[in-house]
């Protein structure tokens, strides 16, 4: 909340009103299904107690930052807020998963996995990036099955200029049979690879040792070929393929292995492959995994609720491995639309889901946010490696392609430089240095006093006051202001600190450093 003290506007913490807080005015909490009924028998068994449903603004907003990565306009959050009708919570999720913003949010999440970056050490370089982010984004828009899209990442063959899925062998070390083993784990086994005992590496690493890369005329362009007759020198790779589970595979004389691999993988009764991409999602939906890290799957890390993992593994199959199906059946639960606000403070009521963590917005977001909201762009250029890249300024931060291409503003609020694959690459931690460039910065300053989109609400600060202030918060926090907020806002006028646009300034500045608007909650 925006609190005024001695006259002045301060930035304060969420949730510290006198009067019914915004983020805590849902009804009770029930299940609604099956995903539902098994987090609260979790919780029943723990005596842990789940949240109040979050209030419509609330879901408006975390749905949109969840779902595409983007704030709503104002028009948007009237609409919705105005909607009378009771499944207007599931027909937003709807109208949401077909928006194009979807495909680059999550296109953005893929490349952090997958690694899409032009420059050391993964050298994928800008045209193999640039036909590698296209890829996968246009995978999501048409919503490809997900069995589907993980068989052409592991069994494609081909330039990886003009045959994108080959970028996956590029991003492992120029598909060493070692390394990509490790991919492959971390990727779709949620196995690290320190985690992966030698021989089981061996076994899978086996699979890996037919495919070469050849160079061709075009700089830097170079095509993966199968080559049954290649021989594989590597003491830490296995004489024959072996499944993770421990099962020798048969591959038949010139067969490519990678396809006998691909097959086993997703298996529909697979141990490793629905369980891994379901704890995945819920992961990024909800903010922790089931299996916590998403990408930690070992004996002695279980699963908080392991009949709930085991639920949404199965779903995906019966789903036709529909990940979008996946997400609605997820966001339309009300494990997902639980309020911020733990009714309890036992130590385990985030690990089974008790309520929705709040955290920070990632930093391409927060800066997508930041432009939107001031009308404001950022430029992003990179002169190495070559060929020189620069990216038009109507391009979003969250359609960023290249890992490589980056900012001092990215690079200090935590966006991954993607040399591993771990989830943990990326940090949404608060630091005093984030605190200071928001709170004190040109940068932040100039798009505030200077932004397009702030003027026409600026000029009326003198005229209408109270509707510039109801503008001011639709932009920023997605709701309306309540009596509070804006009495408070006429106490800061009446008390002469500031008048008129400099008062305007100030409250945007206010709102734009509250915990409200830096954390998705």
């Amino acid at each position: 909340m925006v609190l005024v003290a001695g006259g002045a506007l301060a930035v304060g913490e969420v949730g510290r009103t006198a009067e019914p807080d915004p983020l805590m005015d849902g009804g009770p909490s029930r299940p609604r299904g099956r995903i539902d009924e098994l987090v609260w028998a979790r919780l029943a068994e723990l005596k842990i107690p789940p949240a109040r449903d979050c209030s419509d603004s609330v879901f408006l907003r975390r749905v949109y930052l969840d779902v595409i990565g983007t704030l709503p306009t104002e028009g948007e959050v009237v609409r919705f807020l105005r909607d009378p009708s009771p499944d207007r919570r599931a027909k937003l999720i709807d109208a949401l998963l077909e928006r194009e913003e979807f495909a680059d949010y999550w296109a953005m999440k893929w490349c952090d996995v997958l690694r899409v970056k032009a420059e050391f050490p993964i050298n994928l370089w800008p045209n193999g990036v640039q036909a590698y982010h296209r890829w996968i984004r246009d995978s999501i828009r048409r919503n490809l099955p997900y069995d589907q899209f993980v068989r052409a990442l592991l069994t494609t063959s081909g330039s990886n200029f003009r045959d994108p899925p080959v970028n996956f062998y590029r991003a492992a070390q120029g598909g060493e049979p070692v390394a990509v083993a490790q991919a492959v784990a971390l990727t779709f086994m949620g196995v690290r690879p320190d985690r992966l005992p030698p021989a089981t590496l061996a076994g899978l690493a086996a699979f890996f040792t037919k495919i070469e890369f050849k160079g061709t005329g075009e700089w830097k362009e170079s095509i993966l070929v199968f080559n049954p007759a290649r021989v594989c020198t590597n003491p830490a790779v296995a004489a024959s393929p072996v499944f993770p589970d421990g099962t020798p595979a048969r591959v038949a004389p010139g067969q490519d292995p990678r396809r006998v691999f691909a097959d086993w993988l997703i298996r529909p009764d697979n141990p490793w492959f629905a369980r891994a991409i379901a704890n995945r999602v819920w992961a990024w939906l909800i903010g922790r995994g089931i299996v916590h890290e998403p990408d930690d799957f070992r004996d002695d890390n279980p699963p908080s609720n392991p009949a709930l993992l085991t639920y949404l593994a199965s779903r995906l199959p019966a789903l036709g491995w529909d990940l979008k199906a996946l997400m609605r059946e997820i966001l339309n639960s009300q494990t997902y639309q639980l309020s911020p606000m733990a009714a309890t403070e036992h130590p385990q009521a985030a690990a089974h889901f008790a309520y929705y963590p709040m955290r920070r917005l990632e930093a391409e977001v927060l800066m997508d946010a930041l432009c939107m909201i001031t009308g404001t762009s950022e430029e992003y250029q990179s002169p190495i490696p070559e060929p020189f890249t620069w990216v038009p300024r109507n391009v979003r931060t969250i359609q960023l392609a290249d890992g490589s291409i980056t900012s001092p503003f990215l690079e200090m609020f935590g966006r991954p430089p993607r040399d591993t694959g771990l989830e943990s690459e990326r940090s949404n931690r608060i630091t005093p240095d984030q605190r200071l460039h928001l709170l004190n910065s040109s940068h932040i300053r100039r798009k505030i006093e200077q932004g397009p989109r702030l003027a026409p609400i600026y000029g009326l600060a003198n005229s209408n006051p109270a509707e510039m202030v109801r503008r001011i918060y639709l932009m920023i926090l997605s709701r309306e202001p309540t009596p509070s907020e804006r009495q408070k806002f006429e106490a800061y006028l009446r008390s002469g600190v500031a008048r008129g646009r400099e008062a305007a300034v100030d409250l945007v500045w206010a709102l734009i450093n509250s915990s409200e608007f830096l954390y998705r909650h």
